[in-house]
C-alpha cells in the first residue's frame, strides 16, 4: 500500500510510475558506468522449457534449471534444494535491484522538484 498512498495521496508528483521505464538517463550518478544486466537463457530456450510469462525475467536460465532437476528427479524432488535455492537467491537479489532502481527514481524526481521550485523562487525574486 506503500506506494499507492505516496503515489496517489501524498507525494504523487514525486512517485514513480511503475508501469513506465525510468525518466532519467541510467548512467546518472555513475561516472565509470554500470554493468549492464543480460538475459542468460535465449528466447527460444524459454520457449522450448516452456517457461510461463511471469517467470521470463533474469533469472529464468535458473527456473529451467530448477524445474529440469524437478523433471528428472520426480519422486524425490528434495534432490533440487541446491537448484531453488539459487532460483530463489536469483529473484530475490533481482527484486532489490528493482526496489533500488525505484528508489533512485522517487529520489530524482524530488530532486527535480526542489530544482524546480528554487528556480521559480529565483525567477521571482529577480
Amino acid at each position: 500500500m506503500g506506494h499507492l498512498w505516496s503515489a496517489y495521496i501524498t507525494n504523487p508528483d514525486t512517485a514513480p510510475d511503475i508501469s513506465k521505464h525510468s525518466s532519467f538517463d541510467p548512467l546518472y550518478g555513475f561516472p565509470e558506468g554500470r554493468e549492464e544486466r543480460v538475459m542468460v537463457a535465449t528466447q527460444q530456450e524459454m520457449n522450448n522449457a516452456q517457461v510461463p510469462l511471469q517467470h521470463r525475467d533474469y533469472c529464468a536460465h535458473l527456473y529451467i534449471a530448477f524445474f529440469q532437476c524437478k523433471r528428472d528427479n520426480f519422486p524425490n524432488v528434495f534432490a533440487c534444494k541446491h537448484a531453488k535455492h539459487e532460483y530463489e537467491q536469483c529473484e530475490y537479489g533481482d527484486f532489490v535491484i528493482r526496489m533500488k532502481e525505484y528508489e533512485r527514481e522517487r529520489r530524482l524526481l524530488a530532486r527535480a522538484k526542489r530544482k524546480r521550485i528554487q528556480a521559480e523562487k529565483e525567477s521571482l525574486d529577480d
